[in-house]
């Protein structure tokens, strides 16, 4: 069991301990969302636009993984989708999103899942280092997890992206956002991607399409929006599954634009994307 050299990080804390407690974090969530569904799933709020929804279950399992958290690690800093950032006194903050996917649980269809990351440093795409995480689909009881230099798994079995192919051979998944302008200019780089590609798929659910990337069921992906918590378990997976996750024009990935797959079917994709002027624009 590796301990984490570094000096930012608590003395004694190991990768394997932090993937441990980030899986189980993600399945208690898990099956709070699973089981506690009612037959009937109201809107509680919305918030960038009247399609970007939250059901009082997003609030629920996201005060469960606060809880568990604050009993577990109770000197970590956490970031929640609904509840925003709590500050902390060990340098590891938990970026959290208690259920990505929420327009497909309101409607019973598609993937979602609890999404759990631990970071040190600040909570930003752009400077921190993801230690470990895990992505639980909540319809179909697959738990993705990772550690930082000890590899990637899906329900406890190795995976690895796939071997690059050419894009015009690649299946590409993308999501767009909620307000309409957004949705605009997603559609007109849309586009130019598709004839490219082998297909594209939507899905619903950025952590989901990022570990299927890393286990090869997507061959690549990218998303422009995306927030800390939608990627942060599911870059780190694509990565110690053997891929690349990065933006365009040399910049890490952040929420102008996210590309993940195989690195020459990610750098051919960004090529497109750049063309395409992908993160310009609303």
């Amino acid at each position: 069991m590796a301990f984490i050299d570094d000096p930012r990080i608590p003395p004694g804390t190991t990768v394997d301990d932090l993937r441990a407690l980030a899986v189980r974090l993600a399945t208690e969530a898990g099956s709070l969302v699973r089981e506690g569904r009612p037959d009937t799933v109201e809107v509680a709020a919305t918030k960038s636009s009247a399609v970007d929804v939250v059901t009082q279950m997003d609030a629920d399992s996201e005060a469960l993984l606060r809880r568990v958290i604050a009993s577990e690690r109770p000197d970590d800093a956490v970031l929640g989708e609904e509840d925003g950032h709590s500050t902390g006194g060990s340098g590891l903050t938990w970026v959290v999103d208690p259920i990505d996917g929420t327009v497909n649980y309101l409607y019973g269809v598609g993937p979602h899942a609890v999404s759990v990351a631990v970071v040190v440093g600040e909570p930003d795409p752009t400077t921190w280092t993801v230690l470990a995480g895990a992505v639980h689909c909540v319809n179909d009881g697959r738990t993705w997890s990772a550690g930082l230099g000890a590899g990637a798994t899906l329900d406890g079995r190795p995976v690895r992206v796939n071997d690059p192919r050419p894009l015009a051979e690649s299946l590409c998944g993308t999501g767009f956002g909620y307000a309409a302008e957004r949705r605009a200019a997603q559609a007109a780089v849309l586009v130019e991607v598709l004839p490219r590609v082998r297909d594209i798929r939507r899905l619903g659910s950025a952590a989901v399409d990022l570990c299927l990337v890393a286990s090869g069921a997507l061959d690549v992906y990218y998303e422009r929006g995306l927030n800390p918590w939608d990627m942060a378990a599911g870059l780190l997976v694509v990565e110690e599954a053997g891929g690349v996750v990065r933006g365009l024009h040399g910049r890490p990935a952040t929420g102008e634009m996210t590309v993940a797959g195989p690195r020459e079917t990610v750098a051919a994709l960004v090529s497109v994307l750049e063309d395409a002027g992908a993160d310009q624009g609303a």
